[in-house]
């Protein structure tokens, strides 16, 4: 399998991206289609003893910055290492595509580029987070602010179709957040979703509070990319500053510090359940073909992750199970 990489996306590019590259080789069997400045990989790999075994580079000189306008992608960047790659990937050159370069250029890159799947109104980005239960999939967290109740409707469609395959969960229970529980909480956007959603070929459970979120109330939280995005960003906020508390209690003195030794294993074990890095990163779904939005921050491990999330993705064929779900949509609507 070929996954195209983006060896300039991201905080710790081209180092950390190149290690995860060369991981993934190793445990996942994949070769990698880098794109990026040839010269410099080239030296960064020597330098720190990495092999490019089965790592070829498309030589690119360009970077777009987080901070440029999404839309440039496809004017001014159309030649930069994220739109390279893209275009790569549009042309059958490889399988799927993993960067950790801006989420709005990678959104706008990969809806012009590569297309969405016919019928996909917009495409989404979705992340899986830790909770009480195991995990739940958080979607949209960003790529569209502003929604209309189909394009709900297809999120919760598309999360549940990745649930089911990528992690084996059956019959993956969907929900909208919400104010409440109740059917006549929130907006009218929230409540036309709704009805949508009870005739979507998904489990659907209705309205889902944020709060229980974290005690495994659905396993697809299906949202708005605003809300979604402030609910990913507090999370995230809570998971530090716990983190933050639990080493200061346990750094306090000389008896907290005996009770660490007695309970290591359980918080090192939860810490792992709380890295993103496992995880690897945010599929945006709808896309025609397989796209991976890996954490800016990523660093070797959570880049390998990403690979193999991609991996995954294109062996289980979800995009073309998406394509076949809302099909199904459009048979029980009577639309043509």
């Amino acid at each position: 399998m070929r996954i195209i990489v983006d060896l300039f996306g991201g905080d710790h590019a081209p180092l950390e991206i190149l290690k995860g590259c060369e991981a993934a080789v190793k445990e996942y069997g994949v070769d990698i289609l880098g794109v990026g400045n040839q010269e410099v990989i080239q030296q960064v790999a020597k330098e720190n003893q990495i092999s490019l075994d089965r790592i070829s580079i498309t030589d690119c000189r360009k970077v777009i910055d987080v901070e440029v306008d999404p839309i440039e992608v496809v004017k001014s960047y159309d030649d930069s290492t994220l739109a390279v790659g893209l275009k790569m990937l549009a042309n059958g050159e490889g399988d799927a595509f993993v960067s950790a370069g801006s989420t709005g250029a990678i959104t706008v890159g990969a809806s012009m580029f590569v297309k969405r799947i016919k019928g996909i109104k917009r495409a989404a980005l979705a992340t899986v987070i830790p909770n009480q239960q195991g995990c739940y999939m958080l979607v949209d967290i960003g790529a569209n602010k502003e929604c209309r109740p189909e394009m709900l409707a297809q999120f919760g469609v598309m999360g549940s179709l990745y649930m089911e395959n990528i992690l084996g969960i059956q019959k993956p229970r969907v929900g909208m957040i919400n104010i409440g529980s109740e059917d006549t909480k929130g907006l009218e956007l929230q409540k036309e979703a709704n009805l949508l959603l009870e005739k979507a070929p998904v489990n659907f459970i209705g309205n889902v509070e944020p709060r229980y979120l974290p005690f495994g109330c659905c396993d697809v939280a299906v949202c708005d990319g605003f809300t979604g995005n402030v609910v990913l960003k507090l999370t995230e906020g809570l998971g530090k500053w716990f983190a933050s508390e639990l080493k200061g209690i346990f750094m306090e003195n000389v008896s907290s510090k005996l009770g660490y030794l007695m309970v290591r294993n359980g918080v090192a074990s939860f810490r792992k359940k709380m890295d993103y890095k496992e995880y690897g990163g945010a599929p945006l779904m709808g896309i025609a073909k397989p796209v991976i939005k890996a954490h800016g921050s990523s660093d070797a491990k959570a880049l390998k992750n990403a690979i193999r999330q991609a991996k995954e993705y294109t062996e289980r064929d979800v995009v073309s199970q998406i394509s076949q779900a809302l099909s199904k949509m459009k048979t029980q609507s009577g639309q043509e």
